[in-house]
């Protein structure tokens, strides 16, 4: 019996060691100290909120630092749940006239293009906006796809993606326009004609990574004596049921270009999912947007910051469309159509920050806090990722950022985000 204890005190040993070797090593808990939080639901600020981060995704709100752990102190900052910008294009690099952008598709090669889009995701991401709706490629194909592949892959920095490859328009409608007509020029969107082409695109660009469809529903703007913003819708209103219900059909959402009344009109018509830009929508149509539940994703930035080079380039339009725009959004508000952030970063340079959208939708009317929610719980609705960014709750993905300051006294805080976490990892800090 004795010769047969040393061996059991070995096995014993042994053992132990092999289960000490294959136990999980317990996770790594990062702790944010807040000095005061917007946590994206409520209209009011926590103050002294400590937040535990565990991995990438947030595990409790409110918690208490043990003595000895990874604190990040930001005592003296307002923090925030990862802003969500829901109409971008990495892919673009402003377009202010149509010079700007027939050089980028005549010019500038996809892979090069592809490259600048990397510096661009980066850059959103700096500027705090930890989460993207990208809203097609501006005649680089698929090359979104790629990039938020590479970004989920961790090949490079960048938010997170819902992208809308190729877009869809008419014959005739969409640059490159005005060449002759023995020259071949490439376009900036997928152009089908008829509701069984359209259909085949929708399928097409599913297969190929599209998280959502994007279609340009109108063009050619003018301002009519009454004060309406007219246009001329581009797809029939066959078409456009036919694009949204084969996206709906395979459980993919539609956004629309819309930006006067025909094309609003009939978006709204055929069920699409929101709108964008909306510089005007008839009162009918913001009654039955705010009935269905469609989202409006103003742009308002955009528009102000083109305005002047289109009119100087032969298109005076645009300048009076920037007050009938505003009469617009302060309509929507009061109709309660449920309105999400979106900047159309790409329509002008990366170099500027999207973030000073949020000045106008307050000048336009919004308080500090309906600008906020704007940018996180409801963008987060419209991308049907409530579950996991939009709020700083326990379980979602720990996508957090901090400015320097009270965004709910100074919406232009906003500007100067100065610490960002995507996932639980600091990509930025003061």
């Amino acid at each position: 019996m004795n010769n047969q204890r040393p061996l059991l005190i070995a096995t014993l040993l042994l053992t132990t060691l092999a289960f000490a070797q294959n136990s999980p090593t317990p996770p790594k808990i990062t702790y944010l100290r807040c000095g005061s939080l917007i946590d994206g639901k409520s209209d009011l600020p926590r103050k002294n909120v400590v937040i535990a981060i565990e991995g990438d995704k947030i595990r409790d709100v409110g918690a208490r630092a043990p003595s000895g752990s990874d604190v990040i102190d930001l005592s003296r900052e307002t923090c925030l749940p990862g802003l969500i910008d829901t109409h971008t294009h990495v892919l673009l690099q402003g377009d202010i006239t149509a010079a700007d952008y027939d050089e980028q598709l005549l010019k500038q090669s996809p892979e090069y293009r592809t490259i600048l889009a990397t510096v661009n995701a980066r850059r959103a991401l700096d500027y705090g906006f930890t989460t993207i709706r990208d809203l097609e490629t501006e005649g680089a194909s698929y090359a979104d796809v790629d990039v938020k592949k590479a970004i989920n892959n961790g090949v490079i920095p960048g938010p997170r993606m819902q992208v809308a490859t190729r877009a869809l328009d008419v014959t005739g409608a969409y640059p490159l326009v005005g060449y002759a007509p023995n020259v071949s020029v490439p376009h900036g969107v997928q152009v089908v004609d008829g509701p069984d082409s359209a259909r085949k695109a929708v399928r097409e660009q599913i297969m190929y990574g599209a998280d959502w469809m994007k279609v340009y529903s109108d063009r050619s703007y003018r301002v009519r004596d009454d004060g309406v913003l007219d246009d001329i819708p581009t797809f029939t209103l066959d078409e456009l049921r036919a694009i949204v219900d084969e996206a709906h059909r395979e459980h993919h959402k539609v956004a629309s270009h819309a930006m006067a009344l025909n094309g609003v009109h009939n978006s709204v018509e055929a069920g699409i999912d929101s709108i964008e830009h909306g510089n005007y929508i008839a009162d009918a149509d913001l009654k039955t947007m705010a009935a269905h539940g469609t989202f409006y994703v103003p742009t308002i930035f955009v528009g102000a910051y083109v305005a002047e080079g289109r009119a100087a380039a032969g298109a005076p339009v645009w300048v009076k469309m920037l007050a009938i725009h505003e009469d617009t959004f302060r309509r929507a508000m009061k109709a309660g159509v449920k309105i999400a952030f979106g900047t159309d970063a790409g329509g002008f340079a990366w170099t500027v920050n999207p973030a000073k959208e949020f000045a106008y939708m307050v000048k336009w009317g919004m308080t500090p806090a309906q600008a906020i929610h704007s940018a996180t719980s409801s963008a987060a609705e419209l991308l049907d990722w409530s579950d996991q960014v939009g709020s700083i709750d326990s379980g979602k993905f720990a996508d957090i950022v901090a400015v320097p300051g009270d965004p709910l006294a100074d919406i232009t805080v906003l500007e100067r985000v100065d610490f960002v976490m995507k996932g639980g990892e600091v990509v930025k800090k003061p």
